[in-house]
């Protein structure tokens, strides 16, 4: 069983109006949108969604002439505990994975966040490994239902 989930990627020009064409193409869609992250420069940004159907939303932006890629990411699940998340970065840095970003949201009793690597089956393996729990996708695209 593959433990990578996938996000949903948007590259956005930095003009009004055009985060809400994407967000108001998924609703029209029925695709939630579970977690987001936004990061900008003065000229673009980008939109790294978790969400509910990832094939059916990059369709529908697709459709509506919005880009948007599938990048395979690791949902951490995270205790609710101080010091779990930093546990669960030290491992990975032990294991000699580099994460290139992160984000994260709340599911439930737990948090979840969101590893972009290089390796996703080598951090999903080195977390399992040592105790941590990643959300499968089914858990992940339905997160707080």
């Amino acid at each position: 069983m593959n433990h990578t989930i996938q996000q949903l990627s948007v590259f956005l020009e930095n003009r009004e109006g055009r985060l809400d064409d994407v967000l108001d193409v998924l609703a029209k869609n029925d695709v939630n949108i579970v977690a987001l992250s936004l990061a900008d420069t003065s000229d673009y940004g980008m939109l790294r969604m978790i969400v509910s159907d990832p094939q059916k939303g990059r369709a529908s932006l697709k459709d509506a002439g919005i880009t948007a890629m599938l990048t395979d990411v690791v949902a951490l699940r995270v205790p609710h505990a101080t010091g779990s998340l930093s546990k669960a970065m030290h491992q990975i840095v032990e294991g000699r994975v580099n994460i290139e970003y992160m984000y994260a949201f709340a599911n439930g009793s737990d948090a979840a966040a969101v590893l972009k690597s290089d390796d996703p089956l080598k951090v999903v393996d080195i977390l399992k490994g040592s105790g941590f729990d990643v959300y499968s996708a089914d858990e992940a695209y339905r997160a707080n239902q």
